[in-house]
């Protein structure tokens, strides 16, 4: 079966692994639908759109005014614009799209995932239109798109479910009232909530006051339905989703559990399929309870039923999600099986080609959302331009991650490597839409073969922009985590692995050393390739290396000097062997050996090198490093997810560093600074006010989601620079304090 958009090289690399599997049904003579229209934008719609064209299906794409040169406009056949940037004016926009399938003459609509998805009128007006809805039933979208009515309808289906309070809340004061009767911490969320938006834990009814504003607000900004429940909250349990398929026939399967309990502000950062230290018998007795829900309203298409799991394997019903999962591809890799081609098929009538007897867990998928956004900054989204942008290449990353299996005494060729996106060199990120830039997913024979590949996978993705920020840091940085390996994952992962925030990759001594190696390599290949065709050899050019700004022991410089092994005077490339020594008088003396892969010079940008160190035997890693930028005196380098600035300098420049000037501070320090762009929503102080530590400043909106802005000391407010309902820049004063 072929999964996503990479074609032959995919199917082949199933093949490999999975030649016990046999392959679903493939196109038929006839296509099921002539035309197939995708209500949805970015990574879903190209994704959504790829299988049905492996299906002989022509696609229609919808797009916004700014969307006009999107990938997924330019993947489709035919393609109408339904508005303008803001979703409320296009992509919402039930009657724009409904003129779109008329005028196109569409056969069938898929809502992708987020817009239109589980929007109940939506699929019946599809359906009027004598259209076929590629999704569930509007009654059951209604059922379980309702929080509060799910949770009664899964407890009657003899789903366990958490206890709370099953009615709507009324005002702050209720949620203070219905928290304490619940007993604390609570979790406060929206009834047609997803995503994590509209949703709050609160450990007491001050806090149980606030979460119901910011959750109230959310919800209405996100889903148009402003009504809040509130349920017992279950801390760090784990998240546990039973991805189900189901037919028109009565046929309802149940797939590979996923675990999505690496998360940030309620939202999945990391999934992966099957989940670790997980008991078949826990999965079976979650998934027939799934299929008894599924059933009880009539279900049809893929559905998602999201459970709680804690410390005992005790499960509990969380929601029901009656569309396709951001996370679907994991289980698509583990169970072998095209999920967007099995619901055109139960959208056009067809059984499921699989039964429950056939379900098998095939390997390990892992998957990384690759986010635009800042986790040096508590996660805030972040918009831009994509200057450069390059997916890593599944080759290379199989070769690495082989070399590291068979360092660990086993090998792992053979692993898969996919894109979901659907954003391109050039693209913008902007605040109008999710910020997701894609979706990393890879599949090995085991969990560790599938880390493996996603380490490889994350060193070779090429991602900048000026004033962009993204999230691969914080990813890589996830899968060299030791409790991430032992697979030792709740929902508190990410504040008990970084209590005080993430600060990005700490370096240690040894990578310290490649990394200072690596730029000295560089300085050597960018002499070598101005001075080419002189027929000389730069040999034991000596160097001053330093790593800017990120630790103690990072900031000294190094006194290095780099032979060229191989001392045939051509302009080092891939092939050539670099030896990077130290020659500082005082401390341990080091040296490295590069053999290059890529000499990090072309237009790859990445610098790739087996390393060795002073032992000639020692077994080679493999050192990648994405050349964000050549500096006058150094280099932009990422490394290990996180980027540094490196000089690399003659020895007499940094001797003559140390009498440079700091620059002058800025005239806004100590203000507090809007940290991403967005609106400002509402300001809670005023001008002369004495504030606390912690107290409410300010809201700011971004992407739909509510962030309060709190101050960071005791202080007096001197100066209100922005008023409610003002567009900020990220890092634009908003609050000034007396100095």
């Amino acid at each position: 079966q072929v999964l996503g958009g990479h074609g032959a090289k995919c199917l082949a690399a199933l093949r490999r692994m999975l030649a016990s599997q046999p392959l679903t049904r493939m196109a038929a003579a006839r296509p099921l639908f002539k035309k197939l229209l995708v209500a949805n934008r970015g990574e879903i719609a190209c994704r959504v759109m790829r299988t049905a064209h492996r299906m002989g299906i022509e696609t229609v794409a919808v797009y916004s005014e700014p969307d006009s040169r999107a990938p997924h406009v330019a993947l489709a056949g035919q393609s109408v614009c339904v508005g303008s940037a803001a979703s409320a004016d296009s992509y919402l926009r039930i009657d724009r799209i409904l003129d779109a399938i008329a005028s196109t003459g569409a056969e069938a609509v898929h809502p992708g995932y987020g817009f239109l998805s589980e929007n109940a009128a939506f699929s019946e007006a599809v359906e009027a239109a004598g259209v076929a809805f590629v999704g569930p039933a509007a009654f059951a979208i209604n059922a379980m798109g309702d929080k509060i009515e799910s949770k009664r309808l899964a407890a009657e289906a003899g789903v366990t479910t958490i206890p709370g309070f099953e009615g709507v809340i009324a005002d702050a004061d209720e949620a203070a009232r219905v928290a304490s009767e619940v007993g604390f911490p609570v979790m406060i969320k929206a009834s047609a909530g997803g995503g994590g938006k509209g949703m709050r834990i609160a450990w007491d009814e001050a806090e149980a006051r606030q979460a119901f504003g910011l959750s109230q607000r959310e919800a209405a900004a996100s889903f148009g339905d402003d009504r809040i429940f509130i349920e017992r909250y279950v801390e760090k349990p784990r998240h546990i989703e039973i991805q189900l398929i189901a037919d028109t026939h009565g046929n309802v399967v149940y797939l590979p559990e996923r675990e999505c309990s690496v998360q940030r502000r309620n939202q999945k950062v990391v999934e992966e399929a099957p989940a670790p230290h997980f008991s078949e018998a826990t999965w079976r007795r979650m998934g027939e309870e799934a299929v008894q829900l599924a059933k009880a309203v009539g279900y049809r298409s893929a559905g998602t039923v999201e459970f709680l799991v804690d410390a005992r394997d005790q499960h509990y019903f969380l929601e029901m999600n009656t569309r396709l999962q951001v996370e679907h591809p994991v289980t698509e890799c583990v169970a072998g099986i095209d999920l967007v081609e099995e619901m055109i098929r139960v959208a056009a009538g067809e059984k499921l080609s699989i039964a429950q007897a056939d379900v098998r867990r095939i390997g390990w998928a892992i998957e990384s959302r690759v986010y635009a956004e800042d986790p040096l900054r508590g996660f805030l989204p972040s918009i831009g331009t994509l200057s450069a942008y390059r997916p890593p290449d599944e080759a290379a990353c199989n070769k690495a991650a082989d070399l590291a299996m068979r360092a660990e005494g086993e090998g792992g060729e053979g692993g898969l490597v996919r894109v979901d996106d659907g954003c391109a060199e050039g693209g913008e990120i902007s605040v109008h839409y999710d910020p997701m830039i894609a979706k990393l997913i890879t599949h090995g024979r085991d969990r560790e073969h599938a880390r493996q590949l996603m380490i490889a996978a994350l060193d070779r993705y090429v991602i900048h922009g000026s004033a962009l920020r993204h999230n691969l840091n914080f990813l890589r940085t996830i899968m060299g985590n030791d409790t991430f390996i032992a697979g030792k994952i709740t929902t508190g992962f990410i504040p008990d692995q970084f209590p005080d925030g993430y600060r990005g990759h700490q370096l240690s001594a040894s990578e310290r050393i490649d990394l200072i190696a690596a730029a000295a390599a560089l300085e050597h290949a960018a002499a070598g390739q101005a001075n080419s065709g002189s027929g000389t050899a730069a040999a034991a050019a000596p160097y001053s290396v330093r790593i800017e700004g990120v630790g103690e022991g990072e900031g000294d410089d190094h006194s290095l000097a780099v032979m060229d092994e191989d001392c045939d005077g051509l302009p080092v490339g891939p092939g050539s062997e670099l030896r990077v020594a130290s020659t500082d008088d005082a401390g341990e003396g080091w040296s490295r050996t590069l053999r290059l892969v890529q000499s990090g010079l072309g237009p790859s940008g990445i610098l790739e090198a087996e390393m060795l160190g002073d032992a000639s035997d020692a077994t080679p890693a493999t050192l990648v490093v994405q050349v964000q930028e050549r500096l006058p005196l150094g280099w932009r380098l990422c490394a290990f997810g996180t980027s540094f600035t490196v000089l690399a300098r003659p020895p007499h420049y940094a001797a003559l560093g140390v009498h440079m000037k700091p620059p002058p501070p800025s005239p806004f320090a100590g203000s507090l600074l809007s940290p991403m762009p967005g609106t400002l929503h509402s300001v809670a102080v005023e001008v002369g006010e004495r504030v606390a530590l912690g107290q409410e400043l300010c809201v700011v909106e971004a992407m739909k989601m509510q962030n309060v802005l709190v101050a960071e000391r005791d202080g007096v407010v001197s100066e209100l620079y922005a008023t409610p309902g003002d567009t900020l820049a990220a890092d634009q004063p908003i609050v000034g304090f007396e100095k």
